[in-house]
Order: C-alpha cells, then structure tokens, then sequence
C-alpha cells in the first residue's frame, strides 16, 4: 500500500517559526494522519461508517496523536514553549475537526457543546488516562497504544471487535507514528528549505 506523503518542511524563509506556526503546521499533518488510518482501516474491511461512528473514531486518534506529539515536544522544548505549542496544536486540530464535522453532520442544536467543545473536553479528559502510561526514545509504550486499541474497539461493530486491537496496534500505529515523527522532525527542523530551481530555460549569450 502506498505511503500517505507528508509535506513538513517549510519553504525557504528569513527567520524562526514561532510555537503557533509550528503548531498550525503539525495541526494539519495530525489531521492528514488521522483520515489515512481511518481510511487504513476501511480499506482493511473494518466498518466505519459515515456519521458519528466515522468521527468519534476520529476523534480517538486525534487524541491518541496528539498525546504522542506532545511527549515528543516534551523531550524537545523548553516547558514554556511546549505549552504554548501544544495548546495551538490543539485547538488548532480542534477546529479543522469542526470544520469537518459541522459540514458532515451539522452545528450542533442551540445549547448543546460545538464539535469543537466536545473535542477539547475528550481531551481534556483522556490526558489523565494517558499520562498514566510510558513513552520513551522508541515511542509510546504497550499499553499506551493498548488504551488506544480498545477505545476504538468500543466503537465498532461485533463482527470487528475480535480483530480490531491487533489492527490498531500492529499495523495503523506503527505507520501513524512514522508519518508523525517525520512531520514533527521536519516542521521543527531549523533548516531552510532549498529554493526550488526555475523551470524557465537557461538561455546563453
């Protein structure tokens, strides 16, 4: 199968990217991750269908990679930095959510929490719970990924229950977690990107 392309590197540029513009970048690469492992797992015959199922599946591994993000920021940032980083990164992936989802489903009724709220609160939430778990140079630990596996097989039909944990943990997180460590590496890189040549010809005198 072939390999979702990430684009993380910036265009050539005069100065250093702030946490904010950092965070817009990767928002947008966890975004892109998310619907490749969700469109992983339809493509391996799990039922996902279009509605809430698709998007609390969503929703899921959002949290999941935004969690592994910031243990990554962590061993790379000063804490002040982190935190202002992580918290554009979040709201920042909480609002492409919403975008998606108020098109898909619709604005929630009056009084009831937008998508963008109910994201911000799962996460809120689920932090407490993944805080709880190891992640080291090598990435999350077993049952980091476990929670996951068994979130997202809560959300699935019966037939697909018995599988779905081994999908998640050998095959969808493993390419997740490649795709995010190549998207950090590069929206954090300090590098200048090389200016593409022109593809106007070269004339001689």
């Amino acid at each position: 199968m072939a390999k979702l392309r990430i684009k993380s590197q910036w265009f050539r540029d005069s100065g250093a990217k702030t946490p904010q513009q950092n965070a817009s970048a990767m928002a947008f690469i966890t975004w892109r991750v998310a619907q490749n492992t969700l469109n992983q797992m339809r493509t391996a015959r799990f039922d996902i269908e279009i509605g809430p199922q698709y998007f609390a599946f969503t929703h899921e591994v959002l949290v999941f990679l935004t969690q592994v993000i910031d243990r990554m920021a962590h061993a790379r940032m000063e804490d002040a930095e982190r935190a202002e980083f992580m918290n554009a990164l979040v709201q920042r992936v909480a609002e492409i959510l919403q975008d998606n989802e108020d098109r898909l489903m619709g604005v929630p009724a009056a009084g009831q929490a937008s998508h963008y709220e109910q994201f911000i609160d799962l996460f809120n939430e689920l932090s407490e719970h993944y805080a709880d778990f190891g992640f080291d140079a090598k990435g999350p630990d077993f049952a980091f990924v476990r929670y996951l596996g068994h979130r997202i097989e809560a959300l699935m039909p019966q037939k697909d229950q018995r599988w779905v944990v081994d999908q998640i943990m050998a095959s969808e997180v493993p390419d997740a977690l490649d795709m995010i460590q190549r998207g950090m590496d590069g929206v954090l890189s300090t590098e200048p990107r090389p200016r593409r040549a022109s593809r106007a010809g070269v004339s001689g005198d």
